[in-house]
């Protein structure tokens, strides 16, 4: 399975593990207006992307026909799970937990 990040200045890490995950996590406090949240995507196209006000939100990037899914107030450790569950591509796994919140 392949997937990456992308940190709040859109640069790209590929297959990060736990760790590298949290530093990109950490690096939200740099966030901006203009560079807002840091990402996951995985190689089927689903992706996670992480706000610094909690906002969490769950997409596929190629396939518009699938409404994105918007968590508010997601911990940091809830949305590490989520990001490791991704990289795991386990999506029946994040999508139910995100359409649970």
């Amino acid at each position: 399975m392949s997937y990456f990040m992308y940190d709040v200045m859109g640069g790209t890490v590929d297959e990060p593990d736990p760790e590298a995950m949290r530093r990109v996590l950490d690096d939200l406090t740099n966030a901006d207006d203009e560079h807002p949240d840091v990402s996951l995507s995985h190689e089927s196209g689903w992706c996670l992307s992480a706000f610094r006000s909690g906002l969490l939100i769950w997409e596929n990037t190629e396939d518009g026909s699938v409404a994105p899914v918007e968590m508010r107030e997601v911990t940091r450790e809830e949305i590490l799970r989520l990001f490791r569950l991704l990289a795991a591509g386990d999506i029946a796994s994040v999508d139910a937990l995100a359409r649970q919140r």
